[in-house]
């Protein structure tokens, strides 16, 4: 089952670069205040993102920072992911630039998995003008391994019969789950590959990691991952986040951010007909750590004000934490989410809030996002809404 995974590259920086030939070849950062994109010519200075700009133009003085285009990058994935669907029926997004494709049974009509992502990255350049790069293999999670090894701008496949041979030789970092706290816990125990983490039974990485991570680790280190590519799957939840940046931030700040992301998820739930029931609460520190909370609703909602009571609930009990570490990037989700939006009716709602609800999408729908906003908001920005796929 050859499979393709697609990542366009450092993907709001080309567009940029693309659409501005004075950038081509210069280190260029998209964000204000964050960033939210680099080139690679900015990433060989060591920007990564989400970094504070005052950082970035630090370790790249000769940066050029463009404020970000959501639209020009969403016309944009929209061209490429119609590339996909030529190529392929069998195409699963996994964000608005990249995708899994499934092309089994396509020789005939196509040739081989790489003559079909050579003609796929062909037709990206030329039809979008946008680099991309493809990994080739047999299971998603090795395709999507060698994408990231491939970058920038190329194809690497992984032939049948080689993927341990390829993938036992790579720092713990590719297997997927392996952030900064397991990777620290592997590496204490000496285990610095993926070919490590092989030759340690599953019992041993259960106690090292856990029951969940420890027999994920195990299964990937052996390339085992049965999951196949899933056309039209709608997401599991639906979030936004917002970097705050280096500086303190009072907590009244903090809480005016979160209520501003619950009002761009509660919106996106209802225009997606979709009530969830578990809210997350997302956080990052001063120290890198990071943190969630959650909490589940006895019924699924999509009203602003219910989301935000829980929310804010979740953020009153991680207030020392915060005082405590500092706080770099807040975010919420819900999860948990009905197919149809069905919400069971109570004797208890509030008709109101959903009255409430509606009028201020539609006040935001027709006059814009920014149109309509919180008093505690005022004067302060919160991040554009990144572009993503259809929920």
């Amino acid at each position: 089952m050859p499979i393709l995974h697609a990542d366009l590259d450092a993907f709001y920086a080309s567009v940029e670069q693309r659409d501005d030939p004075a950038l081509r070849g210069r280190p260029v950062l998209v964000g204000m205040g964050v960033v939210l994109a680099a080139s690679y010519e900015a990433k060989a200075c060591g920007v990564r993102t989400p970094m504070g700009l005052t950082q970035a133009r630090a370790l790249c003085p000769r940066a050029v920072v463009v404020p970000p285009r959501m639209k020009a990058y969403s016309a944009a994935s929209k061209a490429v992911f119609e590339i996909f669907r030529d190529t392929t029926p069998l195409v699963e997004g996994i964000s608005i630039d990249e995708a899994f494709l499934d092309v089994t049974g396509l020789h005939k009509i196509r040739g081989e998995p790489r003559e079909i992502a050579a003609g796929l990255r062909a037709a990206v350049r030329d039809g979008v003008g946008l680099p991309i790069t493809v990994g080739i293999a047999g299971t998603k999670f090795l395709a999507k391994v060698a994408s990231a090894v491939g970058k920038p701008d190329g194809l690497l496949e992984v032939p049948p019969g080689t993927e341990l041979d390829f993938l036992h030789p790579l720092p713990v970092e590719r297997l997927w789950g392996v952030g900064p706290v397991t990777s620290a816990k592997l590496r204490e125990h000496r285990i610095n590959t993926v070919g490590h983490v092989a030759r340690i039974g599953e019992a041993a990485l259960v106690t090292m990691l856990g029951p969940h991570s420890g027999r994920h680790l195990h299964a990937l280190a052996h390339n085992r991952d049965p999951r196949r590519v899933r056309p039209g799957l709608r997401r599991g939840s639906i979030g936004s986040q917002c970097a705050l940046g280096r500086r303190p931030r009072p907590f009244a700040e903090i809480d005016a951010t979160l209520a501003a992301l619950v009002d761009r998820v509660t919106r996106r739930m209802r225009g997606a007909n979709r009530a969830g029931r578990t809210v997350t609460l997302r956080l990052r520190f001063d120290d890198f750590g990071r943190a969630t909370r959650s909490r589940s609703l006895l019924t699924a909602t999509m009203q602003t004000r219910v989301v935000l009571e829980t929310a804010r609930a979740l953020l009153a009990e991680a207030r020392p934490l915060i005082e405590a570490r500092g706080l770099t990037l807040v975010g919420v989700a819900v999860s948990n989410l009905d197919t149809d939006g069905s919400v069971q009716p109570s004797l208890f709602d509030e008709l109101s809030d959903d009255r409430l609800d509606v009028a201020m999408d539609a006040v935001r729908d027709r006059f814009g996002s920014s149109s309509l906003g919180r008093a505690a908001t005022l004067g302060r920005r919160l991040n554009p809404s990144v572009p993503i796929l259809p929920d």
